[in-house]
């Protein structure tokens, strides 16, 4: 713990009474290559700090959902309907309920990074058959 008391008691002090930041504003003007350099890195760190305020708390930043669930699959007909026999299911059947998946319908595990991307938790339909 004495290392990081240290650090922000004694260093980080240190550093920024270091910074050759000017009283006026023609002293800005008068600054040199290695002066401008030096503030670089405080400079990138509040830059880096304001971005990531303004993305966790602005609702603007946010990309709105396109509201449609269904974005690729059979778009030519009004109502997507697919029936599938129990007698064609040998063991068991994994459907897709997430609508992402190349094999629709069936479950190709495209909903995992449905679930990542939007904070979901959709998994697919799973109908066995009884022994």
């Amino acid at each position: 713990m004495e290392p990081i008391a240290r650090l922000v008691k004694v260093s980080i002090p240190n550093y920024l009474a270091g910074l050759p930041i000017p009283d006026t504003i023609v002293g800005w003007f008068r600054l040199g290559v290695s002066d401008w350099a030096s503030l670089i890195p405080p400079t990138a760190l509040l830059a880096g700090i304001g971005y990531m305020s303004y993305k966790a708390f602005c609702p603007r930043a946010r990309p709105k959902p396109c509201g449609a669930i269904n974005v690729c699959i059979k778009k030519d007909v009004n109502k997507v309907v697919d029936v599938v026999d129990v007698e064609d299911i040998t063991e068991k059947a994994v459907f897709c309920r997430c609508w992402k998946s190349e094999n629709w319908p069936y479950c190709d595990g495209s909903h995992g990074k449905h679930n990542n991307e939007h904070n979901d938790n959709v998994g697919p339909l799973v109908v066995k058959k009884q022994n």
